[in-house]
């Protein structure tokens, strides 16, 4: 039994006449006769009564007709569900993040896909840089963010923001609008995150170093969040990625570095080179449409 046969029942059900049907089907009324029996046969039931006006459904055609209507709309349905799959209107995304990307640009960018396709089921999943990558290339990921990735072979690293590095201070204390490094290495430097790779721990040692400073680093944490709690503990001071100033914690506040030019950190997307699925393109496509805003306001800024 095939999709048209169905088709033909149902017109033939509805309309309770072969000729009406096979107008309606813009075919020719033998075939509809033809596949109405062929129906019958392979059921092994009279699905019609034939009379004078036309036909009428057996209680054996009734049945068939709520099953066959189920089977035409459910067939329908698959055909439309693929089609949207295959633009990217629908299915599952999996994105991996890590601590600081819960705050700034990332949750504005996932709101805005989720707003544009909202039968996409967006997954997040928190993970450090390196299990990001492996879960990359097995496939159990489709993209990721995060900071100071490396070149990687079959992985496309997409910068889609640059933000400017500040110094998280302890409130209580009178500090200058700007802070110097100099003014940091006297004091203990909590540090994030603990990674197994290099990242923005290295990033902000570098930055004393090659301005003749040894930081004193007090301890290496997790993430921005632990770090600033630290801080506002009276551990310490830390550096943080500009994003981090929409998390409103009791204790501390935030100055900008004291040098020539502004220190900036990347935020980058990364995904597999050879992912060309839509749901991940359209993904791409509002990600690259966020950083294109930002960089437009922040030459704006600038002027």
């Amino acid at each position: 039994m095939n999709i048209r046969q169905l088709k033909y029942f149902i017109a033939v059900a509805e309309e309770l006449n072969i000729g009406r049907a096979a107008a309606r089907l813009n075919v020719s009324q033998p075939p509809v006769t033809r596949q109405i029996q062929q129906i019958e046969e392979q059921l092994k039931a009279q699905l019609f009564i034939r009379n004078p006006r036309g036909v009428e459904l057996t209680r054996a055609g009734e049945i068939f007709l709520h099953e066959a209507r189920n089977i035409v709309g459910l067939l329908d349905q698959v055909g439309t569900r693929v089609l949207r799959a295959s633009k990217g209107d629908l299915g599952r995304l999996d994105v991996g993040i890590f601590g600081s990307a819960i705050v700034g640009l990332i949750p504005g960018i996932i709101h805005d896909f989720k707003q544009r396709y909202p039968n996409v089921h967006v997954m997040l999943h928190a993970m450090d840089k390196i299990s990001q990558l492996e879960a990359l290339r097995n496939r159990s990921l489709d993209i990721g963010f995060n900071r100071l990735v490396e070149d990687q072979a079959g992985i496309r690293i997409e910068e889609i923001a640059r933000e400017e590095i500040l110094a998280v201070v302890a409130s209580e204390r009178a500090w200058p609008e700007r802070i110097t490094l100099e003014e940091l290495a006297l004091e203990p430097l909590i540090l994030f995150p603990a990674s197994r790779t290099a990242g923005f721990v290295d990033t902000v040692i570098d930055l004393f170093r090659n301005n003749d400073f040894k930081p004193n680093v007090g301890q290496i944490v997790g993430d921005a969040f632990t770090g600033m709690a630290l801080v506002a503990s009276g551990f310490g001071n830390c550096l943080v990625p500009e994003s981090m100033t929409s998390v409103t914690m009791p204790g501390v506040t935030f100055r900008r570095l004291a040098v020539d030019h502004p220190v900036t950190v990347d935020l980058s997307c990364i995904y597999r080179e050879d992912d060309s699925a839509p749901i991940v393109q359209n993904f791409l496509n509002v990600a690259r449409n966020w950083a294109s805003r930002r960089f437009n306001t922040d030459n704006t800024t600038a002027e």
